[in-house]
């Protein structure tokens, strides 16, 4: 049908290589929706509920209708190899989401969606039948809870708040390292990326935070924890006088 073919839509919204383009409307309905510019044409989603607009069992996602679920069944909650490929492409489908509302500065919906996708990846790891539906989705852990941290870090600097975010991250890299494991910890990109996000907020921080800053580093040399006075003394340096 002619009216289905979006070559006009399209050239009024040229696709920029190297860009994440994304935008923002208003449905005719008065709903909220967010495209997003791709080389074959454009994906469009639902700013709330499921991105794809689908409402499962009459619920706002497979995590609501799970809990739905478990609340009415007498037996633990399990699920079979269907329900939880159904659950992974819920989880990716908010992924996408997050991505595209961290691209608009809207960092409490970016956390909104990390949340959800972990949810998703806990629902399977503790309820599905099969151990390979429990690990599946597993190693996308770390990116959807840096993602979390990374937007509550931003929207406490956007009301500058800078405190508030060098806690965001610090709580965001304990929980982080707790998940990973020492080792892996020291590998991950995801950690090395929250590490200097914390870097460039110091010189931010205002200058009676080099009072507090001096007290730690004495109370860890008091403890023999070397590691965490270097980071101390690092960021001492980096504090603008």
């Amino acid at each position: 049908m002619a009216d289905s073919d979006l070559t006009r839509f399209l050239s009024h919204w040229p696709r920029t290589t190297g860009e994440f383009q994304v935008r923002e409307l208003q449905a005719d309905d008065g709903r909220m929706l967010l495209q997003v510019r791709i080389d074959l044409g454009v994906i469009q989603m639902e700013a709330e509920g499921r991105p794809d607009g689908q409402r499962p069992g009459g619920h706002r996602s497979l995590v609501d209708a799970a809990g739905d679920r478990s609340a009415r069944e007498d037996g633990p909650l399990v699920l079979d190899a269907q329900e939880c490929r159904a659950v992974r492409d819920e989880a990716v489908q908010f992924y996408h989401r997050y991505v595209a509302f961290f691209n608009l500065n809207r960092f409490e919906a970016v956390i909104r969606d990390a949340d959800h996708a972990l949810r998703c990846l806990d629902l399977c790891r503790d309820h599905a039948g099969s151990e390979d539906d429990r690990r599946r989705l597993e190693h996308l852990r770390p990116q959807f809870f840096t993602m979390k941290v990374r937007a509550a870090a931003e929207l406490a600097m956007s009301h500058r708040q800078p405190r508030a975010a060098m806690a965001a991250i610090d709580q965001g890299l304990s929980e982080l390292e707790e998940l990973l494991g020492p080792d892996a910890a020291r590998r991950s990109n995801e950690v090395h990326l929250l590490r200097g996000m914390r870097e460039m907020l110091v010189p931010k921080l205002p200058s009676s935070q080099r009072v507090e800053l001096e007290e730690r580093l004495q109370a860890a040399l008091d403890d023999e924890n070397y590691e965490l006075a270097a980071i101390l003394r690092d960021e001492l340096r980096m504090m603008k006088d």
